[in-house]
């Protein structure tokens, strides 16, 4: 599995970042969040709102990502300050997705939990499955690029 949840490689720019606002429950890095005024709060659909990606936190862990605690995998705490990534068309990222099986360039959209899933008709599609074909379980982190969204026809 990869190491950060932002993916844009070197040389191109990173994407920009909030770091000034608080999460409103126990959220888990690479879940999609609306940014409120003061708050970060987890999205379950398109609308509403400014979407973000929460990232992880390089520095909660002396381990390193996989070990113990993981902080791919660990949840901020309600009131904690939170790192959040603005995501623009192209950039890549690990994001949680919904249990299922996806495909390479398989449309995605914004589901409950802010987990990505399968865009069906009518939705807005958010980001592309960005690696082989695979089935995950739900919340696991996958390879995705951000699209410059649409509504599926």
């Amino acid at each position: 599995m990869a190491n950060r949840i932002s993916r844009t490689g070197s040389g191109v720019p990173r994407p920009r970042t909030i770091t000034d606002k608080t999460v409103a429950a126990a959220l888990l890095p690479g879940t999609f969040v609306l940014v409120g005024a003061e708050q970060l709060t987890q999205a379950t659909a398109i609308g509403g709102g400014r979407l973000a990606i929460l990232g992880d936190r390089d520095f909660y862990s002396s381990f390193g990502i996989g070990q113990s605690p993981d902080p791919l995998m660990t949840p901020y705490k309600l009131g904690e300050s939170g790192v959040a990534y603005i995501p623009k068309p192209d950039d890549e990222f690990l994001c949680a997705m919904a249990a299922g099986s996806y495909t390479y360039g398989q449309e995605l959209t914004v589901g409950a939990a802010g987990r990505l899933t399968a865009a069906a008709a009518g939705a807005v599609v958010v980001a592309y499955f960005d690696q082989p074909g695979k089935t995950v379980l739900a919340g696991e982190l996958a390879d995705v690029v951000i699209a410059n969204s649409y509504t599926k026809p």
